[in-house]
């Protein structure tokens, strides 16, 4: 079985990041049987991996009405039910893959594990004070759905979430190539 980490997000807009960051956490720290991709802002561009993978697990914000740092881990059958809770771009973009896709015979099984923003309207890279502090427990939850879908993982010394959106911020401390990390 084949999977696929996607981090989504727009780190230019503060917390609308964090599903970025995350991957590269993973990535960083992790040795995990799975392709890791910086889905940024790909939009429909990511439609191929709903496509191309088993199991597809992407990491974003999602705009609920709940505390922020909250964190949900939603099969895409549960999150096409939810209706309008839309509110960010790229999150009417995931739906409406997941919805074009599902009219296809063959689709990965999606997980969309989202956090609760505090805020993505500031212009500014980095997370605010609450999804630093809770960062955490969304790693933790991707963590626990690998270990559900027997996606094997052990830890290995990286970098911090500081770091990491460090080098986000000096474009010129990263080296990615074709979005994937």
């Amino acid at each position: 079985m084949k999977t696929a980490i996607i981090g989504i997000g727009n780190i230019l807009f503060k917390d609308e990041g964090v599903g970025v960051y995350a991957a590269r956490y993973l990535q960083s720290n992790y040795d995990i049987d799975a392709h890791i991709i910086d889905g940024g802002t790909l939009g429909f561009k990511l439609m191929r991996y709903y496509q191309e993978y088993d199991n597809v697990i992407i990491l974003d914000t999602i705009s609920i009405e709940d505390e922020p740092g909250s964190v949900y881990n939603i099969p895409s059958d549960v999150l096409l039910g939810l209706g309008t809770y839309k509110k960010t771009a790229h999150e009417v973009e995931v739906v409406e893959m997941l919805e074009i896709c599902s009219l296809l015979e063959q689709i990965a099984k999606v997980n969309i594990i989202g956090i609760v923003p505090q805020d993505i309207q500031s212009v500014e890279i980095g997370l605010s004070d609450r999804l630093k502090e809770r960062f955490g427990g969304f790693v933790d939850e991707v963590l626990k759905e690998l270990q559900r879908q027997h996606i094997a993982y052990s830890p290995k010394e990286g970098d911090t979430l500081d770091e990491i959106i460090y080098t986000y911020a000096n474009p010129t401390m990263r080296d990615l190539d074709d979005n994937q990390i």
